[in-house]
């Protein structure tokens, strides 16, 4: 495992090599579209000893539904700027798109948590190898219904309690005496969500489990909906879902020991909002070194995730983070990233 301390004495010589590696052109070499900009010539590709040719091919992405609207946000960019690739994201929860990533149906995998040891190892198996990527911070947001007057703030204690699996809180007054004699009505992500996985491990404890009586979805609009219909409601999900449909939804700060805190940008971006954490993509590094418009595809989102992450409602990494990542990928180096990130944002590797 690289660390941060490693990281940053190998820092310039990583940097240095990408640039060598780069100029010689190690395998192939690209002219991305121009930095702040989705707008690129359609040529894409300049192959060493020959001219400029079409980029062309077929991209799959599957996976979280939390890291969806970012990765299909610069998806669609990255067809504007090369047409003749087809790049298709599809929804099926981080846990759906890692059975596939480990078979390697898949080019690429969105997930909110990390790939799990039993993941890994099928992968191994499958003889997959794979380059794990920050992307991106996000906060889990707790929301109810707006015509909900009686909680201003949850705690994580609260949440646990009403979350786990041997829970004895069915209506609102079983959490206060002094809140409505109603059924609460639960919607939250399905198991094979990274935020479900997220939310137990956190909040309710891997050791007790998580309680079946819920709606459960790995489609977060499905959880929008069904809060913002119901007055006794309750649900989870992505920073970017409730920030696209925060006029009808209601946003709890949560208490995690150190006061109520509301999942604002600058709270996430911190961590000091106690349900932040990372965003990753997972890229088959077979794929990424073989098949050219795949690994444009990765540079290009790691140069425009700032813009994307901040167009969508997530919180975006400092720009050294994305242009140190960019250098270690095209030098070759695609181990340690998750540590590269807590260079400038320290504590990603506390959560997920």
């Amino acid at each position: 495992m690289v660390t941060p301390a490693k990281l940053a004495t190998l820092m310039p010589l990583l940097l240095l090599g990408a640039a060598i590696g780069f100029m010689i052109g190690q395998s192939l070499a690209y002219d991305s579209p121009p930095e702040g900009s989705f707008a690129g010539d359609t040529r894409g590709l300049g192959v060493a000893g020959g001219g400029d040719i079409v980029l062309t091919g077929f991209i799959e992405i599957d996976g979280s539904s939390t890291v969806y609207p970012l990765t299909e946000y610069i998806a669609e960019r990255f067809m504007d700027a090369y047409p003749s690739v087809v790049v298709t994201v599809g929804v099926s929860g981080s846990g759906g798109g890692f059975k596939r990533f480990v078979e390697g149906e898949i080019q690429i995998n969105n997930a909110s948590r990390p790939i799990k040891p039993e993941e890994a190892s099928a992968a191994e198996a499958n003889g997959v190898r794979w380059i794990e990527i920050p992307v991106a911070i996000d906060g889990v947001v707790i929301v109810v219904n707006p015509g909900n007057s009686w909680i201003d703030c949850v705690s994580i204690e609260d949440l646990r309690r009403l979350w786990r699996y041997d829970s004895d809180v069915v209506k609102w007054s079983d959490l206060n005496p002094q809140w409505p004699d109603e059924k609460i009505r639960l919607y939250g992500p399905g198991p094979d969500s990274g935020t479900f996985d997220y939310f137990v491990e956190t909040v309710v404890g891997v050791d007790i489990g998580v309680r079946t009586d819920y709606v459960a979805s790995e489609d977060d609009n499905v959880i929008v909906e069904g809060v913002a219909k119901e007055v006794y409601a309750l649900g989870y999900f992505g920073l970017a879902y409730y920030e696209e449909n925060k006029d009808r939804l209601k946003a709890l700060p949560v208490d995690g020991g150190s006061g109520c805190i509301y999942p604002t940008v600058d709270n996430v971006s911190t961590f000091r909002y106690p349900l932040s954490r990372p965003l990753f993509i997972y890229v088959n590094a077979e794929d990424f070194e073989k098949r050219p418009e795949v690994r444009e595809f990765v540079i290009f989102y790691l140069k425009h995730a700032a813009e994307a992450a901040k167009a969508v409602g997530y919180v975006p990494f400092p720009p050294q983070y994305y242009e140190a990542a960019v250098a270690l990928l095209q030098a070759g180096v695609y181990e340690g990233l998750l540590e590269l990130a807590t260079l400038w944002a320290p504590h990603v590797g506390d959560k997920g």
